[in-house]
């Protein structure tokens, strides 16, 4: 059986870019008792009943994020949460005990969440018996240590790509120390993410000298990227692939998702080579992230681990334009408002919507009714050929390149 490949969904037009960028599954949260609670993006319980059928449509699981730690009373509110839920979910992932209990009472598979730092075969094990279907491993694990633990039978998760927290599988108190608001509540203010001033304090001359700690980012992990090595990750046996970032947006889920199917695939089919990886990775590199690295699959990387440049390293950046009109799909056209970004022909555009996810478009011919145009700007409408189907109050972005001052491995 092929390994799964999971994929994150902050809301529904990111769930409906990993459909159909050809995730197996896809997990989300509601706008409780999970890592990213604060998040922008969440779903609700009203709009999980939607989620859950697009994905039982593609024949794709999913699984609900229920991981923050949990205080006597939410309690009751997490037992109504796992019995609304049940209907629509295939697991809950967990990182209390409290939801472990629940889940049991009330039959709901679930995986247990890297919070819990599973980090070796004993305690793996130990949450087998505890019901677990599935054990998401510690980040902190070497590729021989989750080869060895996934040789034993015993399914295991392990992350892929996305961003990596510096605290020991995200267990911090930075941000609840600085603002009050706990990493492990879905809080988290990232201050691990900023520049530090380090104040010296003596007597004498001296005294009370400051300095900004370089490189600026000195708690700041690089992001993850495992591409280089997915034949490896292949041959250990591990069940599911997971990718980090419900709180990115659409196009990153896309392209991420997309990278990360065309690996699992060329591994498969015998094809997988250092220069396809490379191709991938670069593909990756267009979207939101961090510099990449290995994380701890190789060992302990130390300083090569930070990134000590700006956080977004994207090759690409997208510019709003305006929103869909109408699409025809005999014509297999689509006519757009322009309200801000002008368009010429040659402009790759990203359009966006809760039902369309995320199609991308090379303009090669841009009309007004009869007129054939070479520009649209603000304020007028235009149409262009769109192979794939589009819908009325979609969003149009016009992507560009965006000059990056580091490499990105």
């Amino acid at each position: 059986m092929s390994v799964e490949l999971l994929a994150p969904a902050g809301d529904m037009t990111c769930l409906q870019a990993a459909l159909d960028a050809g995730a197996d599954a896809v997990y989300l949260g509601l706008q409780t008792l999970n890592m990213r609670q604060l998040a922008t993006r969440n779903f609700t319980r009203e709009t999980l009943p939607e989620a859950a059928a697009r994905c039982r449509a593609r024949h794709v699981k999913l699984y609900l994020t229920l991981n923050s730690i949990l205080y006597e009373p939410e309690l009751l509110e997490l037992t109504e949460t796992l019995r609304n839920a049940q209907p629509y979910i295939d697991a809950a992932i967990v990182a209390d005990w409290a939801t472990v209990h629940v889940c049991k009472q009330l039959g709901i598979p679930f995986h247990i969440s890297t919070q819990m730092s599973c980090s070796n075969s004993m305690a793996a094990q130990f949450f087998v018996e505890q019901g677990a279907s599935r054990i998401v491993m510690a980040r902190e694990c070497s590729l021989d240590e989750v080869t060895v633990i996934a040789k034993s039978g015993i399914a295991i998760e392990t992350f892929v790509h996305g961003a990596i927290c510096v605290a020991v599988a995200g267990r911090c108190l930075l941000s609840h120390e600085a603002y009050g608001c706990s990493s492990s509540r879905g809080e988290c203010h990232q201050p691990c993410r900023r520049e530090f001033l380090i104040k010296e304090i003596r007597e004498g001359e001296n005294a009370n000298a400051e300095f900004i700690v370089q490189p600026h980012t000195v708690l700041s992990a690089r992001d993850l990227c495992s591409l280089p090595f997915m034949d490896q990750l292949m041959a250990a046996g591990i069940a599911s692939f997971k990718i980090e970032g419900r709180a990115r947006n659409p196009e990153y889920v896309k392209t991420v998702v997309t990278a990360y199917r065309c690996a699992i695939q060329a591994v498969e089919e015998g094809r997988f080579s250092a220069s396809l990886a490379e191709a991938l990775m670069a593909d990756c590199a267009k979207v939101y992230h961090r510099e990449f690295s290995v994380g701890l699959f190789h060992g302990r990387p130390g300083a090569q681990q930070f990134t000590n440049t700006d956080v977004n390293q994207a090759t690409t950046k997208k510019l709003y334009v305006g929103l869909v009109q109408n699409y025809y799909a005999k014509a297999k056209a689509v006519q757009i408002l322009i309200q801000d970004q002008a368009i010429v022909v040659g402009d790759t555009l990203s359009i966006h919507g809760e039902t369309t996810g995320v199609v991308d478009v090379l303009v090669t011919d841009l009309r007004r009714d009869e007129e054939v145009c070479t520009r649209a700007e603000r304020g007028t409408w235009i149409t262009f050929p769109c192979a794939e189907r589009v819908r009325t109050h979609d969003k149009v972005y016009k992507v560009i390149s965006r000059p990056v001052l580091a490499d990105v491995l």
